[in-house]
């Protein structure tokens, strides 16, 4: 049983779903940045014998802003969050929190949220990353490409800069822009400005954590990197986040996107052998 909701926050309106019985234990919710819903689907399928809540972020599938060209900080995400929980009407949440997700969630740990158990997922936290000054140049020329040339040229950068293996260095600046052709993306531009990812939410990468703030938490941290990111931003960051909270980070199956289907690119995984992954940490 599935029931979508819609509720207001401030200048957006939010859709979620729940998935299940409320009365029945403690919601895992199950969330994104620029993911929606949609996203987790294989992963909620193999999440039986709880409540899951799967939610549309601000400006994403069914939840709408009233002003598309916003941006959304990890804080007001979080505050959209903060609204859910007490729309569902429960005192705690479990919370696995996937790439720009897992940020907003320990942004949302930070601001005194709710969070009994957060699984944080490969956050691309740059600013704990020993070459940061090079990877923020890198992702600052893809945001200056999407505001000069528009959606397919920057996500190009996007994809070269999720799949680059190591540390950043100058060479990486340097180098030629990829082709949008490469990736099936198109190189006119539409001129919209509006792009969740690329737009709404850039200030995502560019958050910084109090890390005080998340080593005496009542919440619970566990830092998770999928088995083939090790080298990639993402799970390099998530190691540099374990290592100043203290924590040991726990290996998932696949990549990035281990909780979704093999696509062939390297970034999914198996939905059945993450959830139960994911079961025997939350447990």
């Amino acid at each position: 049983m599935t029931e979508a909701r819609t509720i207001r926050c401030d200048d957006a309106e939010i859709t979620y779903d729940v998935h299940g019985d409320l009365t029945s234990g403690v919601p895992l919710l199950v969330i994104g940045s620029p993911m929606g819903a949609s996203g987790f689907a294989a992963l909620v399928e193999q999440l039986p014998g709880r409540p899951v809540v799967t939610y549309d972020p601000r400006g994403v599938e069914r939840s709408t802003k009233d002003d598309p060209s916003t941006v959304n900080t990890a804080e007001r995400h979080a505050a959209d969050l903060q609204r859910v929980v007490e729309d569902l009407g429960v005192d705690q949440v479990d919370v696995f929190a996937s790439s720009g997700g897992a940020v907003v969630a320990l942004a949302w740990v930070s601001a005194g949220g709710p969070l009994r158990t957060l699984v944080a997922h490969e956050p691309p936290i740059i600013a704990l990353l020993p070459d940061r000054e090079h990877a923020t140049a890198v992702t600052q020329r893809m945001n200056d490409t999407y505001d000069r040339e528009g959606f397919g040229p920057a996500m190009a950068q996007f994809i070269a800069l999720v799949m680059h293996q190591g540390p950043f260095t100058a060479a990486d600046l340097a180098a030629p822009a990829p082709d949008p052709a490469m990736f099936g993306l198109p190189s006119e531009d539409d001129g919209t400005r509006t792009d969740a990812l690329l737009w709404q939410n850039r200030p995502i990468t560019a958050w910084e954590p109090d890390l005080d703030r998340l080593k005496t938490t009542s919440t619970r941290i566990v830092p998770g990197i999928g088995e083939q990111s090790r080298t990639i931003l993402t799970g390099r960051a998530t190691v540099a986040l374990a290592e100043q909270l203290g924590l040991e980070p726990v290996w998932f199956p696949g990549g990035h996107g281990g909780f979704g289907p093999d696509d062939g690119s390297g970034m999914g995984g198996d939905p059945a052998a993450f959830a139960a992954k994911l079961r025997e940490v939350l447990e």
